[in-house]
Order: structure tokens, then C-alpha cells, then sequence
């Protein structure tokens, strides 16, 4: 297992730069932050996370390791693989995403590339307290309400099978009076879609 690389890069690619060490060229896929400060025929030091496919060898280099452990807990997240944590800690430093986790700003995180509202409430919900901030009260935003709970209400089970998903149709619903008939909190939902 690679754990880190010291040596010399000698080029840079769109997400990708080489690492000549010991005579090798590692190709290594960087963070956008970490690719502008990397620097042609500088010497850099950097953290490795391999990962081992059958078709591919990824490396995967961070400038700093507290980066590394973040792109490790983005791994953790059903659904979240490597390219895509990398792609999230693309979006802005990894200070601005750990805040926007704890925060729990789904759209400062659906701004990465190949990351839809579902993997980024996922990534909120499981990862707010283990990033190192104070987080924010799920049960405020309503992430936290599973689908089996949300699809017990006829009217969001209605919207289901419009095609709206469950998280969609009751936020579709807050704003309707629950003590109206079903089908029409269904036709308000509508309207006010």
C-alpha cells in the first residue's frame, strides 16, 4: 500500500498531476484546490488513498492529510465513490465542505459533478457529526423522516405515484392544510408546484 509520495511533479493534466519519485511517474487525481497549488518542477509531499479495481489502480493524492480523512468519510457514504468524494471536495476548500455538511447545505454539495440531492442528503445525514463541527438539527430540515414514514401519508403516496419522490412530496404538502381531503391537498400540492 502506498501510503504517501515525495518527489517531484512534473506534469498537470485537468484533475490529474505526475508525481516523479524514484524515477516513477505516479499519475495522481487531485482536488481542484490542491491541483492550483501544486506547482510544475516544484518538489511536493503528498497523502495517498489507493484504490484497487479490477480494470483500474487510482491514486488518489491530498496536500494535507486532515483532506484525506475527509475524502475517507465521503467513502463511507453509501453511494459516494472515490471519484465523486474527490469531485464534492472539489467544490470549494475542504473547510467550506465540512461547514456545508454540518450545516447541512445540500446544495453547496449538489454543485459537485455526478452529485444529485439524494447522494447529497445521504452524505448530511451520515456524515454532520463526524466532520468536526457543530452540526445543524436534522429533524429541522427534514432529512431525517424516512420514505416509510413519509409514504404512510395518503396524499404523499398519491404524489409517489405522480413521480414526485417521497422527501419531494411532503415538502410539496407542508404548506397544505392536513385536515383537507386528500385529494385535495393533492391538488393544492399541485397547484403550488
Amino acid at each position: 500500500m502506498i501510503a504517501t509520495l515525495r518527489g517531484m511533479v512534473t506534469e498537470k493534466a485537468a484533475d490529474t498531476v505526475v508525481l516523479e519519485a524514484g524515477g516513477v511517474g505516479y499519475g495522481l487525481l487531485v482536488t481542484t484546490e490542491d491541483h492550483g497549488t501544486l506547482q510544475l518542477q516544484q518538489p511536493a509531499y503528498l497523502y495517498i488513498y489507493e484504490h484497487i479495481r479490477e480494470t483500474a489502480h487510482d491514486l488518489f493524492a491530498f496536500l494535507k492529510l486532515d483532506t484525506k480523512k475527509l475524502f475517507e468519510l465521503l467513502l463511507s457514504v453509501n453511494g459516494v465513490g472515490p471519484k465523486m468524494a474527490l469531485s464534492i471536495l472539489s467544490v470549494g476548500n475542504p473547510a467550506a465542505v465540512r461547514s456545508a455538511i454540518a450545516s447541512g447545505d445540500t446544495k453547496y454539495i449538489t454543485q459537485a459533478s455526478g452529485v444529485g440531492k439524494r447522494v447529497a442528503e445521504r452524505v448530511v445525514v451520515d456524515l454532520k457529526d463526524k466532520v468536526g463541527l457543530v452540526g445543524v438539527d436534522l429533524s429541522t430540515t427534514g432529512l431525517l423522516q424516512s420514505d416509510a414514514v413519509l409514504s404512510s401519508d395518503e396524499a404523499v403516496q398519491a404524489l409517489m405515484s405522480l413521480g414526485y419522490q417521497a422527501t419531494d412530496a411532503a415538502k410539496a404538502l407542508e404548506s397544505v392544510d392536513p385536515a383537507l381531503s386528500t385529494e385535495e391537498r393533492v391538488k393544492q400540492a399541485l397547484r403550488a408546484a
